[in-house]
C-alpha cells in the first residue's frame, strides 16, 4: 500500500495528487470515476476552486477524525503498532498546516483586491 505523500506530485501536501484507472488511461478526479469533462462544475472558475477548497478542508477533517481514533485505540490498548498514530497525528498535522497556509494567502489576495481603486 502506498503511502498518500508519495503518490502527491507536491510533496509534503495530502491530497494534492491525480489518482488513474486500473489501466492507466484516464485520470480518476478526487470524487469519482468521471473525466476532468465530466466532473466539472458548470459556472465560474471561482465555482470550481471553492469546490477544491471545501473537498480539501473535508479531507483535513477526515485526517483529523482518524488521529482521534487512533489516540483512543492507543489508550485503550487496542493497537499493536504506536507508529500508527504517529503517522495519523502528522498527516493530520500536514494538512491543517496546508489549509491555514491556503487561507491566509486566499484572505492575502481578497484583502489586495479590495484596496484595489476601480
Amino acid at each position: 500500500m502506498k503511502n498518500i505523500m508519495d503518490m502527491s506530485p507536491v510533496k509534503g501536501i495530502p491530497g494534492v495528487f491525480e489518482l488513474t484507472s486500473v489501466g492507466g488511461t484516464r485520470p480518476l478526479t478526487r470524487t469519482g470515476a468521471f473525466s476532468e469533462e465530466e466532473n466539472r462544475v458548470d459556472g465560474t472558475l471561482f465555482d470550481s476552486f471553492l469546490n477544491a477548497a471545501i473537498d480539501n478542508i473535508k479531507t483535513t477533517n477526515t485526517y483529523f477524525s482518524e488521529a482521534e481514533d487512533e489516540k483512543i485505540k492507543f489508550a485503550l490498548g487496542e493497537t499493536d503498532n504506536p507508529q500508527e498514530l504517529s503517522v495519523a497525528l502528522q498527516k493530520a498535522s500536514a494538512a491543517l498546516q496546508y489549509t491555514v497556509a491556503v487561507r491566509d494567502k486566499l484572505l492575502e489576495a481578497y484583502k489586495e483586491l479590495m484596496q484595489m481603486q476601480v
